[in-house]
């Protein structure tokens, strides 16, 4: 039956199946010519294609039938697939907008332009995408899935939450992004439930075990040891190649290329905590390249690692095996991921190696990588000490001060007077992620605040945008015996917004287990310290070590009952806390937490030691 497209689409299949896709690629080629309507076999084509290394093959013949019938929605639906596959997104945006309009009343279009904005970042406009492919397909649950996890992208947690709860869990990754969803919203024992029936539903795949490493640190009571054994069932899972050895001269002293491996080299905790450090190290022995995703020229702190890197590799849509391949290409001799398992973290790439050293630091560093090829930990003595070392599966590089370096920002507004001068109370508050703030860190500020029946509490999250995420936390903390009267809940704002509002509140209570990073930096330089209850893994020790690193650790409990005494004591003594503000902002600036020349040595130091290792094994 050679006129038969149906058939010729079947033995393409087949082929890739059998590990022939080159084969299955000209199937395809036949079965597209004798039904060019036919969209299913058009996007088999650009799927064998990249399998087999010829999507440039398979794009120029699109064109040409894109250019014979420019009316053919089909051939224009895998184009713009292909273009995306090559890292040509906004022809791909282009070519599937052509398809939506010449096929306004069919789903798919509207789907797949749906998931290349959303891939290009523009997240309003795939959710009116998707919203429209989910109009015309109100029963698909992959649109629904992709619709909600875009709006998750845009901190509409509780939506998201609402779509995925109707839908069936008998798929991993809706369960997984359902997962994430309640994570969000603040209840973390439910979401380690849903992530355990991912995992029950493809023990095999990296996806669930990737959610249940990701939600973990916020669960409350969880230890290190159960941490790293979902690490490393999660980098069980990853596909590993063999490719050649590394070449790199093993001279311990040379010059080394350094690549940073993050999705978010740009006003992001990963940029404000490491984008100082990076820039001081020394030009004549590290030269630095990036390997991220191209935010455009008008992100402040993306300029400033554009101008400090010796090169930028726009890596989005890059597979990782290509970007490990990429890497030993330009010769790394230590690659640093500041991405880890989230959202844009390239960890799976990491397991094919892209250096000879490899090192996390930040970037969804909340404990060990549980990857065999993740070689060095960057931390400090607070974060890991001794007792702790047996809990990582990397070798932990220490460094002298604290781990990370903050750049503040430079509209942030000046250090108002402590409000209980003028108040007469003690406003607390939190402005951290609401996946943060368990059960118990409720019940604990709630006993916090019946001891100081005059204090306020305001809490500052992008989810209390959602009505009702914002009652069901007045609900918990007036079960907690904290009226709502007393409680200020407030949703986003613009940055410069945010750091202003820190002039309203005079102590920071930090959650628990998953403790602030990046907004205890922030605290301190708005004058505003934080009660800290330091906890087991790496992410219950980030306050601890910020608030070390610039001489507070009197504000740093190891306990829940030590915690709620010292944020009671702290409070009554108003007198210092009027002090201590005054002057927060001139000591954190002078402290190693801002000594950016001070960290880049050190970081230095630490590069040059982990290279010095590897030498010595190496020869």
């Amino acid at each position: 039956m050679p006129a038969d497209p149906e058939a010729w689409d079947r033995l393409g299949l087949i082929l890739v199946m059998t590990d022939d896709p080159a084969l299955a690629c000209a199937a395809f080629a036949e079965g597209e010519a004798l039904a060019p309507a036919a969209v299913d076999i058009a996007l088999h084509g650009v799927e064998a294609a990249t399998l087999a290394g010829l999507l440039p093959e398979t794009l120029r013949r699109l064109d040409a039938r894109c250019a014979e019938n420019p009316f053919e929605p089909a051939a224009q639906i895998a184009r713009g697939v292909a273009l995306e596959r090559l890292g040509l997104h906004a022809d791909a945006r282009d070519a599937l907008e052509i398809a939506t309009a010449l096929a306004p009343d069919a789903a798919l279009p509207a789907c797949l332009l749906g998931g290349v904005l959303a891939r290009s970042n523009r997240l309003q406009d795939a959710e009116v995408a998707l919203r429209r492919a989910l109009e015309l397909d109100p029963d698909n649950p992959r649109i629904a899935n992709d619709l909600a996890a875009v709006l998750m992208r845009m901190h509409r947690h509780g939506e998201a939450r609402t779509i995925l709860a109707a839908l069936p869990r008998d798929a991993a990754p809706v369960v997984c992004n359902l997962a994430t969803a309640t994570t969000s919203v603040g209840l973390q024992a439910e979401a380690i439930a849903l992530a355990e029936v991912a995992i029950r539903l493809e023990p095999a795949s990296v996806l669930p075990w990737r959610t249940l490493a990701n939600s973990l640190p916020y669960l409350d009571g969880v230890g290190g040891g159960r941490l790293l054994a979902a690490a490393r069932a999660c980098s069980d899972r990853l596909p590993r190649t063999a490719l050649p050895a590394f070449t790199n001269n093993p001279d311990p002293d040379r010059p080394l290329a350094v690549g940073l491996l993050s999705g978010s080299l740009r006003s992001h905790p990963v940029g404000w905590l490491t984008v100082a450090g990076f820039e001081t190290l020394d030009p004549e022995l590290f030269r630095s390249i990036c390997l991220g995703r191209d935010v455009g020229s008008t992100d402040p702190i993306a300029a400033r690692f554009r101008s400090l890197a010796a090169d930028w590799i726009d890596v989005d849509g890059t597979s990782d095996l290509a970007l490990a391949q990429k890497a030993r290409e330009i010769g790394l001799d230590v690659l640093i991921d500041l991405g880890g398992y989230g959202d844009s973290g390239r960890m799976p790439a990491c397991a094919h190696r892209l250096a000879p050293v490899q090192i996390k630091w930040v970037g969804m560093q909340n404990h060990s990588t549980g990857l065999p090829e993740m070689d060095w930990f960057l931390t400090d003595r607070w974060e890991t000490p001794a007792e702790l070392e047996h809990l990582y599966s990397e070798r932990l590089l220490r460094l002298p001060d604290g781990y990370a370096c903050y750049t503040p920002p430079p509209y942030a507004p000046e250090v108002a007077p402590a409000p209980v001068a003028a108040n007469g109370f003690v406003t607390f508050g939190c402005f951290n992620n609401l996946a943060k703030i368990t059960p118990r860190v409720v019940q604990t500020w709630g006993r916090i605040m019946q001891q100081l029946p005059d204090s306020r509490l305001v809490l500052k999250t992008h989810q209390f945008g959602d009505p009702a995420t914002a009652a069901a936390m007045l609900d918990a903390l007036a079960t907690a015996g904290v009226a709502p009267a007393r409680i200020d809940l407030r949703g986003a704002s613009r940055h410069r917004a945010f750091m202003a509002e820190y002039n309203d509140i005079d102590i920071a209570l930090d959650p628990f287990p998953y403790s602030s990073g990046l907004t205890t930096c922030e605290a301190l330089w708005m004058g505003v310290p934080t009660v800290v209850r330091a906890g087991e893994i790496f992410a219950a020790r980030h306050s601890y070590s910020h608030m070390s690193n610039v001489g507070l650790s009197d504000w740093v409990a190891h306990d829940a009952a030590a915690y709620e005494a010292l944020a009671v004591a702290k409070a009554q003594d108003t007198a210092a806390l009027v002090s201590l503000r005054a002057g927060l902002r001139a000591r954190t600036k002078a402290s190693p937490l801002l000594d950016a020349p001070r960290f880049g040595r050190n970081l230095g130091a630490a590069l040059r030691f982990a290279w010095r290792d590897w030498c010595a094994g190496a020869r």
